[in-house]
């Protein structure tokens, strides 16, 4: 149960997992903030709380310019989301930063928002993005000197040293070599990384998930391939049934899964699959299911190490008293989830 006195210490703390459930409306100023707000926290007394943003400006409350909380948190900027659109279309397009200055577009800017979320520079991730292409090519059977020259490289030797530091293999020994496919994709509940093999997609999680590394370390040992940033077509098909659930008119996901792990987690994951939308389970519950009704910890284990958030709904599991207890998403977006799930259902 949400207190004023709970909301004002999140707010207070600027407190993450929060996001989303409440805003903060200052009297005082006349302005409503997200959780996390740096901005100088006003006295309790000055404060009201609501629950959505649509709320807060129907009672005449302006968004800070501080949070700006009509963002969505961690949403790909527009001007970013035109050149990975332009990257998607061909992945063999050279942005340089004299393009991106004719633009108006600082260099500096870019460089940093991809290091920020992917590690990486930007012209780290554009050859990431060739290489990838490259790899496809290739093992449809393109020869590897037609593939070098169409991706931009003005020699096969710098094409192979590139081609070799990111898939592990040189261009002519890298038939059995795979690779893991990685996109971001925007939601209403923030910012997710997914990822996608030929068997299916084998990782979705949102992007400040603390155990993201962890997964994406353990996918690329379970599937013995690399990770790679780069289109896949069940992400086309991902984003649009993501797309449809989230406005409510998608209960079932068809987009095919790959869910490498133990047989054991396997069988936990592929029954959280049947759970119903909007009806929720217990771990004891799911534990008798599967016939090992004294295994409630193990289940809960199992149902910490999925990778595959929403389509795999461990979020329909709570503890037997009716707690969500934990989420890798945090427990705002359990809640949310399970409430969307339950207006939605018919």
């Amino acid at each position: 149960m949400l207190t004023n006195e709970i909301m004002y210490k999140a707010m207070v703390d600027k407190d993450p997992s929060y996001e989303g459930i409440f805003f903060s409306c200052v009297k005082t100023t006349g302005i409503f903030c997200r959780p996390t707000c740096t901005a100088r926290k006003p006295k309790v007394e000055n404060v009201e709380f609501l629950k959505t943003s649509g709320e807060a400006i129907q009672k005449g409350y302006r968004p800070c310019k501080v949070c700006s909380p009509l963002e969505k948190k961690g949403e790909t900027p527009a001007y970013i989301r035109e050149i990975l659109d332009r990257l998607n279309a061909d992945p063999t397009t050279k942005i340089k930063d004299y393009d991106l200055l004719q633009q108006g577009i600082d260099p500096v800017r870019i460089r940093r928002w991809f290091l920020k979320n992917h590690g990486i520079t930007f012209q780290g991730y554009q050859r990431m993005f060739r290489i990838n292409s490259a790899f496809k090519r290739i093992q449809k059977g393109e020869t590897v000197t037609a593939v070098a020259f169409d991706s931009g490289y003005e020699s096969l030797s710098g094409f192979a040293d590139s081609y070799k530091a990111i898939v592990g293999a040189s261009p002519a020994l890298s038939k059995n070599k795979r690779i893991i496919n990685i996109a971001r994709l925007e939601t209403p509940l923030g910012t997710m990384l997914a990822c996608a093999v030929d068997d299916g997609i084998c990782l979705l999680e949102f992007t400040e998930r603390k155990m993201l590394e962890t997964e994406l370390r353990a996918l690329s040992r379970l599937l013995n391939a690399n990770l790679v940033q780069g289109e896949h077509v069940h992400f086309h098909t991902l984003r649009r049934q993501l797309e449809e659930y989230f406005n409510g008119s998608r209960q079932v996901f068809t987009v095919p899964l790959c869910m490498p792990g133990t047989a054991f987690q396997q069988s936990v994951w592929e029954l959280l699959c049947t759970v119903p939308f909007g009806e929720v389970r217990s771990y004891k519950q799911q534990a008798i299911a599967l016939e090992r009704p004294d295994a409630c910890r193990a289940v809960a284990g199992a149902n910490g190490m999925n990778r595959i958030s929403i389509l795999v709904p461990c979020h329909r599991v709570i503890g037997e008293d009716g707690s969500l207890t934990g989420y890798g998403g945090g427990i705002w977006r359990k809640q949310w989830l399970l409430d969307h799930e339950k207006k939605n259902r018919r």
